[in-house]
């Protein structure tokens, strides 16, 4: 079984606008999946400069999303009652399973080539052969490429108590939104930012007491609890906003790291309180 999710806001919240439960093999799950995603993204149509037919181009790869889900169905955790779960976002795409990487690999290496070490081999292997996935370990890798190719920020892989992987829609909204909080007073931009930050971004912005905070001071202010939700839903949107910044940049998961205010987000402060 797999669940889809379509939602406007950055983090997912009822009501739901479009919510889907898939039921039937592998191969009908992907499918059905794939389609979901693709029929409710954006897309490029061509002129018909070469054929009666127009090119259509995706704001993100088919072969990114195709992958990522075959990913998540082929290399779940079959003993989990959880479910694959694909959750398109305004500026997102999600793709969550129940499983743990294999031993020995890590994040890091999914973003290059890698040996295959198939959670489910009894699974892998009539998908391979069906062609739904190669052998020797070059799907991610693939994801990245495709992405990159397509000038979409890098995609994200986490491991916590899911597996999830991130695949960033275009970047028009964060454009957007950085040049009016650089180019308009106070009162102009918490009129113009609003409309684009979501709830979570505001709650963390209002909550900086301090010139640079931990992850965990932040985390408490806001009684959370859960470190992979709260990073990827308030830290990574502000930070993608350029309302927050690392004290340590170069080295994201140092034990050291803090977070604090941007002179952008000094401002939208200011405009809010």
């Amino acid at each position: 079984m797999l669940f889809e999710y379509l939602t406007s806001d950055a983090l997912l919240e009822k009501p739901i606008p479009s919510y889907h439960i898939y039921d039937g093999d592998v191969f009908e799950l992907i499918d059905q999946a794939v389609s979901f995603v693709m029929s409710r993204i954006d897309a490029k149509v061509g002129d018909r400069d070469k054929t009666i037919l127009a090119d259509v181009e995706p704001e993100i790869p088919l072969q990114a999303v195709t992958e990522a889900i075959v990913n998540a169905v082929c290399h779940r955790d079959y003993t989990s009652n959880a479910s694959v779960q694909v959750m398109l976002f305004k500026n997102r795409l999600e793709i969550w399973n129940p499983g743990q990487l294999p031993y020995g690999l890590t994040v890091d290496m999914l973003k290059t080539k890698h040996a295959s070490r198939p959670a489910n081999p009894l699974l892998a292997r009539p998908m391979y052969l069906f062609g739904s996935i190669e052998q020797v370990g070059t799907g991610t890798e693939m994801i990245v490429e495709k992405c990159v190719e397509k000038g979409l920020q890098y995609p994200e892989f986490e491991q916590d108590e899911n597996f999830t992987v991130t695949i960033w829609r275009n970047e028009a909204i964060s454009t957007q939104v950085n040049t009016h909080v650089n180019t308009q007073v106070s009162t102009q931009v918490s009129t113009q930012v609003d409309t684009q930050v979501n709830t979570q971004v505001k709650k963390i912005i209002q909550v900086f007491k301090e010139e640079e905070t931990t992850l965990q001071n932040l985390m408490q202010s806001l009684n959370l609890r859960e470190r992979g939700t709260f990073f990827r839903n308030y830290i990574q949107p502000a930070l993608k906003l350029g309302l927050i910044e690392m004290t340590i940049p170069d080295k994201p998961k140092s034990r050291l790291q803090k977070y604090r205010l941007t002179e952008k987000g000094l401002e939208y402060l200011k405009s809010i309180s």
